[in-house]
């Protein structure tokens, strides 16, 4: 879970997050973090709308890459 302090850092600072909820790209939240509680994230997308997330999932700057969240066996 992500810490209040990184979380007060990107809504001072403005800068976009990606939120990744699963392995799939298209399935990623994208905005600016607006508020928080002990659970919960409030992110506002680009067209204005307010999404609630689960603090649980992997937030990060949106402009890094990323991760992989599929492993893929080669063997």
């Amino acid at each position: 879970m992500i810490s209040d302090e990184e979380l007060n850092a990107y809504r001072l600072s403005g800068e976009k997050v990606r939120v990744v909820r699963d392995g799939l790209d298209s399935n990623d939240v994208r905005g600016i973090v607006l508020a928080w509680n002990d659970k919960e994230v409030m992110i506002r997308r680009p067209n204005r709308n307010v999404v609630k997330l689960s603090r649980d999932y992997l937030i990060m700057p949106a402009k890094e890459p990323r991760p992989n969240l599929i492993e893929t066996d080669s063997d």
